[in-house]
């Protein structure tokens, strides 16, 4: 089996060697690392709408595409002479049983959030890392807006710098919201963004407490949102109507049995 494996990442790499040679593809052998981020990007967000949908082959597909992207990269930077796919492979595996010290070394972590903290300051120790001046370094803004601060926020925590339950979450929560209402009551438009900001992070403090992903959480309100829309826009359709002859309680009575529908459906 190991050989096997082995074998297969061989193939992989050879087809990219033949895809980036002189007789190969015209477009590949143009890419380069700028041309090639968006499509870094396009498909990590591919492999997490697979796992979204639950479908096993889905996720399979999608990995390999990644993985692909990993080796197109590693394939350019060993054409510049700076490092290949091997190196890339003993780099990784050196950073991982080196901040796994709990399981490959003498230190011990009882649970999760100790093996995290132990993790994070075997990091910030390492000689790359010696510059930051911040336990917030290292988390890049070209993450999205809710995911950032969701591990802003995690950091902050592996140094104590959280809420030790839930209620007082809440009441923060709430008492953003009281102040994008008086915000809003004042006209202040630099204000209210302000707040409206406040009162997203906090919602994600809200989201971490209870141990989910609100990048996920309104990712899937973004695909059910799409998926009523689109029940809308079919019913209209059969009924021979259109936007313009409908009224917003006739929208609302559709919108409603779009989300019955969902409920039977997951039922």
């Amino acid at each position: 089996m190991e050989e096997k494996k082995a074998r297969a990442f061989d193939q992989l790499l050879a087809i990219m060697d033949i895809l980036r040679s002189e007789g190969g593809c015209p477009w590949d052998r143009e890419q380069t690392r700028q041309s090639l981020k968006p499509y870094l990007i396009e498909e990590a967000y591919e492999v997490f709408e697979a796992i979204d949908q639950g479908d096993p082959e889905k996720i399979k597909e999608e990995l390999g595409d990644l993985l692909f992207q990993v080796v197109f990269h590693a394939r350019i930077s060993q054409e510049l002479g700076e490092f290949n796919m091997e190196d890339i492979l003993q780099t990784i595996l050196q950073k991982m049983i080196r901040r796994h010290a709990h399981v490959f070394g003498q230190q011990k972590a009882a649970s999760s959030q100790e093996a995290l903290a132990r993790w994070e300051a075997i990091k910030r120790g390492e000689e790359k890392n010696s510059t930051r001046r911040s336990i917030l370094d290292g988390v890049p803004l070209q993450l999205p807006a809710l995911f950032q601060a969701h591990r802003l926020q995690e950091k902050a925590s592996l140094v104590g710098f959280d809420w030790e339950d839930l209620p007082p979450v809440i009441e923060k929560v709430e008492e953003e919201w009281r102040e994008l209402r008086q915000a809003y009551s004042q006209g202040d438009r630099s204000e209210m963004e302000r707040e409206l900001g406040d009162l997203l992070f906090s919602m994600v403090n809200l989201a971490r407490f209870l141990k989910l992903s609100a990048e996920d959480a309104l990712r899937k309100a973004n695909r059910r949102f799409t998926q009523r829309f689109h029940y809308l826009e079919q019913r209209l359709k059969e009924d021979g109507k259109d936007w313009k002859e409908t009224s917003l309680a006739e929208m609302d009575a559709l919108w409603g049995e779009a989300k019955e529908k969902e409920k039977a459906e997951s039922s």
